[in-house]
């Protein structure tokens, strides 16, 4: 079920950004927006099934959990390398730290998704996502 969900556009949107954009920048910019705006469309269940799905698990299921902890920490690992590719080409200044910063992009995301099982709408995850932004490490010339 999981695999299946990574493959549709819920799911997957987080993967053709990083794809599909140019520049760092670009591709994080676009995976916050789109996760304000699909995060709590009610087409279907609010948040993140690789984010939700993990907190409602028992003892029993401790495989189950271990797959999704495993998965959200590959993502990180994605983030990283993307970020890490960003700043050998000068998009991100030599003092950013890019585990750091992905891991707050994962944090961040993360809440995201909890936020709108909570009911936050589009517009306040909106806000979230541009904050988020703007923490952005800037390239001085």
């Amino acid at each position: 079920m999981v695999h299946s969900y990574g493959r549709s556009p819920v799911g997957a949107f987080v993967g053709v950004a990083l794809e599909e954009e140019a520049t760092a920048r670009a591709a994080f910019t676009r995976i916050l927006r789109e996760a304000a705006t699909t995060y709590p469309c009610p087409s279907h269940p609010a948040g993140c099934l690789t984010i939700s799905a993990a907190t409602n698990v028992t003892p029993q299921e401790a495989e189950a959990e271990a797959f999704l902890r495993d998965l959200r920490n590959e993502n990180i690992g994605v983030f990283e390398a993307r970020l890490r590719s960003a700043q050998r080409a000068g998009e991100l200044p030599d003092t950013a730290a890019p585990r750091a910063l992905a891991a707050y992009f994962a944090a961040v995301i993360q809440g995201m998704s909890q936020r709108a099982r909570d009911g936050a709408t589009a517009a306040e995850l909106t806000e979230t996502a541009e904050l988020a932004l703007a923490a952005w490490p800037a390239v001085r010339p």
